[in-house]
């Protein structure tokens, strides 16, 4: 079942003019508006969020609007540079999350993510990424995720949250309330239903449908199928002009997944040669199938780095090949290197004195391609005393970043994402604890080791100008091993709150 997602961009003229804009860009309290000329009559074209919340909307005369609110900041819109941006935020999105992805003008993109969910760590968790990029972009977002690119499109507009995931086979059911306005109805249709009392597209979809195609003609029978999933809507997805690109038109469709596997296998050795001749390695792989009936399934692979190797390139995209349904067959094969990045040939040099170093990329790009990503990483230690902050998450096989573990002071195999408080008793205040009680479980301590002091950050929080922390390694009378703390130098109360906290356990 095709996974469609809708991105609406509800405030983009105004958020990509800010963006252009960079520092010189007003202030984001300031009520925004742009301008263009409806006839002789100057309009209000779009608004953002501060000039909505004034009451101002689109196609309301300037000379109202700047009646109504002091202070407004009314600029000239560019239509055809809003599309053009929109084009290439769907390049962006075809390259970042989905095989196949569009300009959705004039206010979105759509995205139909099947078979490529899995690489952001499933469809909650790439549709909730994706509103939060935008949103650190200082672009405004709401998405949806649904079987059908109308069903998709209605719930990112009309219904409550800024991310909205629809289980397989339930988006008709999810759409029934919402109003048809969310049918991308032309407004003369639209307005025609709601003088007949139709409200919502479940009591369309109530109706029966002779009478209404008499009156409004097929369009609205159109939207209302594809929006149920009755009727296909293909997408016809942005292509960059620099993709490296090869395809593969049958004569008679293919349907038998050892004819899709071998036909991988040659647009495989196809693509590589092309990669060759640019001198570049694939590091995203978009397999797209063409069935008869226009619709189209899709394989999504990533690699780690750089990869022209025809033989791993195509196990891994045959591992793929039992998720795609062939349907009635398959009339037109694509392979593209959606994201490519420079590749040296490497010469390979004998030494007998030298170790071999061991390659595991080709163990990495099978792991993140079955369970995610982001869920492939290594630890990297960054320059920071404090020990939530000394450690990041970084890609596998990403360069080191030039830091040294600590080693002046053992550090737990295992640290805890957040220190958790516990329940200690010190006979002094500057002493280790010797009793402590962490997750119910009273523990008498037997060795204890320390302190290591660390002081606060100030130069990154004004909180931690004279921030102390005292660190034990501590043994109960079972031989586990904790890495415990106490916030302030026990003496001193700007020094911390003295309470005491475990952060980690030796392994």
């Amino acid at each position: 079942m095709p996974r469609v997602v809708s991105v609406f961009l509800p405030t983009w003229p105004t958020d990509r003019i800010r963006r252009k804009l960079g520092a010189a860009a007003p202030p984001a309290e300031a009520p925004l508006v742009l301008i263009g000329r409806d006839g002789r009559r100057r309009v209000v074209l779009a608004a953002d969020a501060a000039a909505q919340a004034a009451g101002l909307h689109v196609g309301m005369p300037v000379t109202k609007a700047q009646t109504l609110t002091p202070g407004l900041i009314i600029m000239d819109a560019d239509p055809a540079g809003d599309a053009k941006a929109l084009e290439r935020l769907a390049v962006w999105a075809l390259q970042r999350y989905a095989p196949i992805a569009a300009a959705d003008p004039p206010d979105g993109i759509v995205l139909n993510v099947s078979g490529a969910a899995h690489l952001h760590g499933g469809e909650d968790a790439m549709v909730n990424g994706m509103v939060a990029r935008f949103a650190a972009a200082g672009i405004a977002a709401r998405a949806a995720l649904a079987d059908r690119w109308g069903a998709a499109h209605a719930l990112a507009r009309f219904a409550a949250g800024p991310a909205i995931v629809i289980p397989p086979g339930e988006s008709a059911k999810a759409i029934l309330g919402l109003p048809i306005r969310a049918l991308r109805l032309p407004k003369d249709i639209a307005d025609g239903l709601r003088v007949l009392g139709f409200e919502s597209i479940g009591e369309l979809a109530a109706t029966p449908r002779a009478p209404l195609a008499l009156r409004f003609g097929p369009e609205l029978g159109r939207r209302l199928d594809q929006a149920l999933g009755r009727l296909c809507e293909p997408i016809d997805p942005v292509r960059p002009p620099d993709l490296v690109e090869v395809r593969r038109a049958f004569a008679e469709p293919i349907g038998a997944a050892e004819t899709l596997r071998r036909y991988t296998g040659k647009l495989v050795v196809q693509l590589c040669y092309a990669l060759e001749a640019r001198g570049l390695g694939a590091r995203r792989l978009d397999l797209v199938f063409h069935r008869v009936d226009n619709r189209i399934e899709a394989i999504r692979i990533g690699t780690a780095l750089p990869v022209r190797d025809v033989k791993r390139l195509t196990r891994m995209l045959c591992d793929k090949i039992e998720t795609v349904d062939p349907g009635f067959g398959v009339e037109i094969m694509r392979l593209a290197a959606s994201v490519a990045e420079p590749l040296e040939a490497k010469q390979t040099i004998s030494s007998l004195t030298e170790e071999p170093v061991a390659d595991v990329s080709a163990l990495i790009d099978t792991l993140a391609n079955r369970v995610g990503e982001d869920r492939i990483y290594r630890f990297a230690p960054i320059d920071s005393d404090v020990p939530e902050r000394s450690v990041a998450r970084i890609a596998p096989l990403a360069p080191d970043t030039g830091e040294a573990w600590p080693d002046h002071w053992p550090r737990p195999s295992r640290l805890l994402p957040a220190p958790e408080p516990i329940d200690a008793m010190a006979l002094l205040p500057d002493h280790p604890p010797v009793s402590f009680t962490w997750r119910g479980v009273r523990r008498r301590v037997k060795r204890a080791d320390g302190p290591e002091r660390v002081f606060g950050e100030w130069w990154k929080r004004d909180a931690e100008l004279a921030a102390v922390r005292d660190y034990f390694q501590v043994e109960d009378e079972a031989g586990e091993r904790f890495w415990i703390y106490r916030a302030g130098d026990g003496e001193d109360a700007a020094t911390g709150s003295q309470r005491w906290f475990l952060h980690g356990v030796f392994g």
